[in-house]
């Protein structure tokens, strides 16, 4: 069993909330783009506490050390952050063309986070991390779980 098999389902789900608040900007309406925002925020901030209150410490205590990829996850989380907090303010302003500037930084973050979290920290954990596999795997699931969007 994959400790972190619902992780990369819920990435995906947080890329679909993301494209639609996207599209709607793109599109000038403004409150869609306001609510699909406002969801996705939701939904990746519950993504980045469940990594950072439940898998990061979980694989720390195991491998020992605080300064490895979790700290460069946790700094690309922050950063990410960052970035949907200007998407907010263009949002406010009706800035078509400042939302689409930082959403692409965002998406291109995005994606490099999520490909080092699926193919390097994941792995990493689900090997680490065997002997908690079922009650880690059950507490992910549970603080991740939320239906798509459509």
């Amino acid at each position: 069993m994959s400790i972190t098999r619902v992780l990369p389902d819920h990435h995906k789900n947080c890329d679909r909330l993301f494209a639609l608040a996207e599209e709607s900007a793109m599109a000038a309406r403004w409150p869609q783009c306001a609510e699909a925002l406002q969801r996705f925020r939701a939904e990746i901030g519950a993504h980045f506490a469940t990594e950072e209150q439940v898998l990061f410490p979980a694989f720390e205590a195991v491998s020992g050390s605080r300064m490895g990829p979790t700290q460069m996850m946790r700094l690309e989380h922050a950063q990410m952050n960052t970035l949907m907090a200007h998407l907010d303010h263009a949002v406010t302003a009706r800035d078509a063309d400042g939302f689409a500037g930082t959403a692409e930084t965002l998406l291109i973050l995005m994606q490099q986070h999520n490909m080092k979290e699926e193919n390097i920290l994941y792995p990493m954990c689900d090997q680490a991390l065997v002997g908690q596999a079922m009650s880690l795997d059950e507490e992910l699931a549970k603080r991740v779980a939320a239906p798509c969007p459509t």
